[in-house]
């Protein structure tokens, strides 16, 4: 019953929101006030937008994140964290309907809004589904549906909410409409390819290196594999086929088939005449072609490409230096460090990722077209994008420090076979005592044995972090 009153008010904000969506949804506002062809009116964004945008920035872009790695570590913080993230957002959710500033015509993001709200309810169900810890008979099977369901769309949040951030800055200035929706499609979609590569690279790079181990095949294989697939898109809708070669199809098309071609030689490199794992140079050697081709893109206007060629140099440090890692810091080898850390140089590319997807995305059309009758120079609006680059970067590893630092148990001590098992919310446990057990006992032997016992390549990275992503 504790639990049942403690969930109360979280269940009832729910409700609240689903009965009422209906309604706020019908509000609306004056659309009389948008002059025909224009995307919104001209008054000023109110003082309640702004309050909208903040609140549902810090919900979804900041606490939602943070209480989805608390939730995978079962922390008890993670309750009331997603607790506070929801009630922010619900609150922002409201005010966005409520502003009586400047009215928008038909959008994505008012749209898409719906849709984020339907996953933040479902996500309150299951968990306060799973908080009651129901397991006897047909609870015990719709429980392992809620455990799934709960992680599946608390892990696809971050990445619909980045989705649904993008929508409401491109609503705000009336982006992508009409003819420049193509473009801008190109930019933001593989822009933040570009941003969740260099996310995917910092998490293996820090605490997927045991996963990878376990899966038997290098990071390059993966790489490659994506790659080609994304190549084969390019190829096939680059282009209008039957019809007319205008613009920059050609090279669009021409690096789709680059991408697929360097993929299937990547796959093929990616393990030695025994089957082994083998890294080599093919992904980072795509991307720095592709920021080649980038920083020789036609633009009309100069600020354009001053942005598109700095876009160009970064994707190409950023390829060049993922090769260096590879071939020279790394020497073939996934790590070099065995305590879960990586090396200062290893860094280097994902960050340069990061920045390559926010100088892509901040290069459309009408962005360019903005800057410039604004008078900032492309100095001042790529240290700008650099920073969001570092901002961002900074939080996805201040995230992965969260994982780290909590993921592993302390070993209970050897001789104390009543120690306490370290139990998980929802009846799960971390690594097995028993587990923990043995690779102290496997420590403290290494410590015994002498030089001429220990074997050739002796590695402790899987004993050190494999309870860290389990």
């Amino acid at each position: 019953m504790n639990g049942f009153r403690n969930l109360t008010p979280s269940l009832a904000l729910s409700i609240c929101l689903f009965l009422s969506a209906r309604g706020v949804h019908a509000h609306g506002h004056d659309m009389s006030k948008i002059q025909e062809g224009e995307f919104a009116s001209e008054d000023p964004i109110d003082a309640i937008l702004w309050v909208h945008i903040l609140l549902q920035m810090v919900a979804f872009g900041i606490i939602f994140p943070t209480g989805m790695v608390l939730g995978v570590l079962r922390n008890r913080w993670h309750v009331p964290t997603q607790v506070v993230g929801t009630v922010i957002a619900v609150v922002g959710y409201f005010l966005g309907h409520m502003h009586k500033g400047r009215v928008f015509a038909k959008n994505v993001h008012a749209s898409f809004a719906n849709w984020l709200m339907l996953m933040l309810i479902v996500q309150v169900v299951f968990g306060i589904y799973l908080k009651f810890h129901i397991t006897k008979g047909f609870h015990g099977k719709i429980r392992k549906v809620a455990v799934v369901g709960h992680g599946i769309v608390g892990k696809a949040m971050p990445v619909v909410a980045w989705v649904q951030m993008l929508f409401g800055g491109i609503a705000a200035l009336g982006f992508c409409r009409e003819d420049h929706l193509g473009q801008c499609l190109a930019h933001f979609i593989m822009g933040s390819a570009f941003i969740g590569y260099g996310v995917i690279l910092t998490l293996i790079m820090l605490v997927g290196q045991v996963w990878l181990k376990r899966t038997g095949r290098s990071q390059e294989f993966f790489d490659s594999a994506l790659i080609a697939a994304w190549g084969c898109v390019n190829t096939f809708t680059e282009h209008s086929w039957g019809g007319p070669w205008v613009g920059n199809d050609i090279q669009h098309t021409t690096m789709g088939v680059i991408w697929w071609c360097a993929g299937l030689a990547g796959v093929w490199l990616s393990r030695r005449r025994d089957g082994s794992p083998k890294r080599n140079f093919i992904p980072g050697f795509v991307i720095l072609i592709t920021g080649w081709a980038m920083s020789a893109h036609p633009q009309h206007l100069p600020l354009s490409t001053m942005v598109h060629t700095i876009f160009g140099y970064t994707l190409m440090a950023a390829g060049l230096s993922r090769i260096i890692e590879v071939a020279f810091v790394l020497r073939d080898q996934n790590t070099i460090s065995a305590d879960g850390d990586a090396n200062s140089f290893q860094y280097i590319p994902p960050f340069l990722l990061y920045a390559s997807g926010f100088l892509f995305m901040g290069a459309t059309e009408e962005q360019m077209q903005l800057i410039s009758d604004a008078g900032i120079t492309h100095v001042s609006y790529i240290l700008v994008l650099y920073s969001f680059a570092f901002l961002v970067f900074l939080f996805t590893n201040m995230l992965i420090h969260l994982y780290a630092v909590n993921s592993v148990p302390p070993v209970p001590p050897k001789d104390d076979e009543q120690a306490p098992r370290l139990s998980r919310m929802n009846g799960h446990t971390r690594a097995t005592d028993s587990r923990q057990i043995r690779d102290a006992e496997e420590f403290e032997l290494e410590g015994l044995m002498s030089d001429d016992e220990h074997p050739e390549s002796p590695s402790t990275l899987g004993k050190n972090n494999e309870a860290r992503v389990e």
